[in-house]
């Protein structure tokens, strides 16, 4: 009995010894992947395209053979979370997916939430990969991990210079009112509009700042109609966007330009607010009319699961999985340093055109600008990938 067990225990020390200098790519069975994704609440509607995006790009990773890591295929595995689009749950829901042994993150929707879910990301040396989120502030912090191919205040801001500037000189707004979420977003895009109308020509005439989650904004509308603001810029959630383009009917406040980021980007803006959410500009950076290596077969694929083509978030979230997938080959290691690395070095074309990152993790892509035109949104803006002529100024309520 006493030779029986020695023998056995080194059987096992021979074993654990095979698996410690073993590439983890050969014992690896899947790839883990984890995202918290707000599918409910406030942003449960922005939600759904993200997880859209990751779902079949997941599918389609896997349909193709899976990840190459040491010459081995190993197929990928999202394992994805509902935060509730509670900033507090995001956390608890990223330690979650961390201790279930996940090799990167990928994030929600919402610049609050992604606050949250970049520091976690940090804390556990994982690499983060987010879209969904404007807020430039999150990437001056110094974080190693975090990584977005996605449009952030600044650009939008210089952006928006090259999209008036599509307008005669004559016809440009020149007051604006700034309707401004009491948010590290809010304020940080509020100075990017500003900074904008040094540029454009406009005068800001109203910056008004309201709590998010009112359900009264007739002062702040009141005083933009006293200003003759021509133009209203703001970055609400859904239901606040909501809320105030029907507060904006009802107070007869018809500016000719309403430029609202976030809030109008899922379809339920539409199907809410009929021809009252029309002629509303949105900045969600992508349409699935993009012209890049991969948009048809995305659109066939959100076809065949939903009925329409890609959401606007929908292609972003898709290219983020590619991004990581190539970034794990180049990794060729299940190392989430080595990945973190790969990822930064990042050249490489997607379903959003070409990405790159800056050293803070911002990505440099291609963007774009759309409006709500007959139920539906148009990209109107650069005129050369336009599905639809940008309309200005808007026609009032009560005319359309």
């Amino acid at each position: 009995m006493r030779r029986h067990g020695w023998f056995e225990r080194c059987l096992l020390v021979l074993f654990v010894g095979i698996l410690a200098g073993w590439p983890a790519a050969a014992v690896a069975q899947a790839i883990k992947v984890g995202a918290v994704v707000p599918l409910t609440g406030r942003y449960g509607g922005g939600g759904a395209q993200v997880r859209a995006g990751y779902e079949i790009a997941v599918e389609d990773v896997n349909r193709a053979g899976g990840v190459t890591v040491a010459g081995k295929r190993i197929p990928l595995e999202l394992v994805l979370l509902d935060d509730e689009s509670d900033a507090t749950k995001t956390v608890s829901r990223m330690e979650t997916l961390a201790a279930q042994g996940i090799l990167a993150y990928l994030g929600g929707f919402g610049s609050d939430l992604h606050a949250a879910a970049a520091s976690v990301a940090e804390k556990n040396k994982t690499p983060y990969l987010g879209v969904a989120f404007a807020l430039n502030k999150i990437h001056q912090q110094g974080f190693r991990y975090l990584f977005s191919p996605f449009w952030k205040s600044p650009d939008i801001g210089q952006h928006l210079v090259a999209l008036l500037g599509s307008i005669p000189a004559a016809d440009r707004p020149k007051t604006v009112a700034i309707f401004q979420e009491k948010t590290d977003w809010g304020r940080e895009m509020a100075t990017a509009w500003t900074e904008a109308g040094k540029a454009a020509g406009f005068q800001v005439a109203v910056n008004a700042d309201y709590a998010p989650g009112a359900k009264d904004f007739s002062d702040m509308i009141l005083k933009a109609k006293a200003a003759r603001a021509e133009a209203v810029f703001a970055v609400p959630t859904p239901p606040d966007g909501m809320t105030i383009v029907k507060q904006m009917k009802e107070l007869d406040y018809n500016p000719k330009l309403t430029l609202m980021v976030r809030a109008p980007d899922p379809p339920v803006w539409g199907k809410n607010l009929g021809k009252d959410g029309d002629y509303v500009l949105l900045a969600p950076g992508w349409h699935h009319a993009a012209r890049y290596p991969g948009v048809k077969e995305l659109n066939e694929a959100h076809v065949k699961r939903v009925g329409r083509p890609a959401d606007v978030m929908t292609g972003p979230s898709y290219a983020s999985v590619q991004i990581l997938a190539k970034a794990i080959e180049r990794a060729g290691a299940l190392d989430k340093d080595k990945i973190r690395d790969a990822i930064a070095a990042t050249e490489m074309t997607t379903v959003v055109g070409p990405v790159r990152f800056r050293p803070d993790g911002t990505g440099i892509v291609p963007s774009v600008f759309n409006q709500w035109l007959n139920g539906k949104q148009e990209l109107v803006w650069p005129k050369e990938f336009a599905t639809a002529p940008f309309v200005y100024p808007a026609p009032p309520f009560a005319k359309r």
